[in-house]
């Protein structure tokens, strides 16, 4: 078999079931503050702009090849309200990513792919009120839910998984002084089977992913701060039809990030990134965030 078709065939059984949302292939890569306790009645519109790329391919530890190009442009809208309820508060969220994907290099046989992804309620519960710390303390529930573009027919499906699936996260935010402050992230994700998969209408089954993240911001003025994130994330192995394809994730990533309010009601959030190491999968060499907020 020609080694592009190898690749390609590599690439397919390593992707093909995940979105490629966030960054991550399992779990939600947040971005640092978004855990602060906002009063009752505040909204949110968000609009986000990502652009990764890549062209290292690896299966379980092993570089396949150096030619594999992926690159990605990624839009998301997020809608955001908070409601206290006695002494918590609830935060019900929408998110609907979008975008393209392509590919060249070694992986040019597979073609480009586009559309809208799976739709995302999360709504997150904050458990503790601190507002003299600034802590906060929150559960979020991260549902997708199979509403994005989906073909069985296509190597990559990079937006609609055609399944459900469940990341349960928590966030905790605390101050290290008057000009740092920490968040720590964790995440348990649980997969629903997919069984329509590849031209056979294969059964996917796939086994708990795990994430640990944390971002320490340095705050150079009430509005504005410097931060620095780093993640590990693991686990997650798919099984086709019983058959376990050996795609194990882990996966160490670092992202440096500015945000700044333009006005009191307006953010404005740029992030830059790159993968550290990667076990299976596409190693991110670049990665580009953008982040529009809208306080009302």
């Amino acid at each position: 078999m020609h080694q592009k078709t190898v690749i390609a065939l590599k690439l397919a059984a390593l992707l093909g079931a995940n979105l490629l949302l966030a960054g991550s292939a399992h779990s939600v890569t947040i971005d640092a503050g978004d855990y602060t306790r906002l009063p009752d009645g505040t909204n949110l519109a968000v609009l986000y702009y990502q652009h990764f790329e890549g062209k290292q391919l690896y299966s379980q530890g092993n570089k396949l090849s150096g030619n594999a190009r992926l690159s990605a442009d990624i839009g998301i809208l997020r809608g955001v309200r908070f409601v206290d309820i006695g002494d918590f508060t609830v935060v019900p969220q929408f998110l609907l990513p979008f975008g393209q994907l392509n590919t060249g290099g070694d992986l040019a046989g597979l073609s480009s792919t586009n559309g809208i992804g799976d739709l995302i309620f999360a709504p997150t519960i904050h458990l503790i009120k601190d507002p003299e710390r600034k802590r906060a303390f929150a559960v979020t529930p991260w549902l997708y839910m199979p509403t994005g573009n989906y073909d069985r027919n296509n190597a990559l499906n990079a937006f609609g998984e055609n399944r459900w699936k469940l990341d349960m996260q928590v966030g905790y935010i605390t101050p290290l002084s008057d000009k740092w402050s920490l968040d720590l992230i964790g995440d348990v994700v649980w997969y629903g089977d997919n069984n329509d998969f590849g031209n056979t209408s294969a059964r996917l089954k796939q086994s708990l992913s795990y994430q640990l993240q944390t971002h320490l911001r340095y705050h150079i003025t009430p509005g504005t701060y410097l931060a620095g994130m780093l993640s590990y994330d693991w686990g997650g192995e798919t099984k086709v039809n019983g058959v376990s394809q050996g795609d194990r994730q882990e996966r160490t990533k670092a992202l440096l990030t500015v945000g700044h309010f333009v006005t009191p009601s307006i953010q404005i959030l740029g992030s830059y990134g790159q993968d550290l190491s990667v076990r299976t999968g596409i190693k991110e060499d670049n990665r580009f965030n953008l982040r529009l907020v809208k306080v009302f």
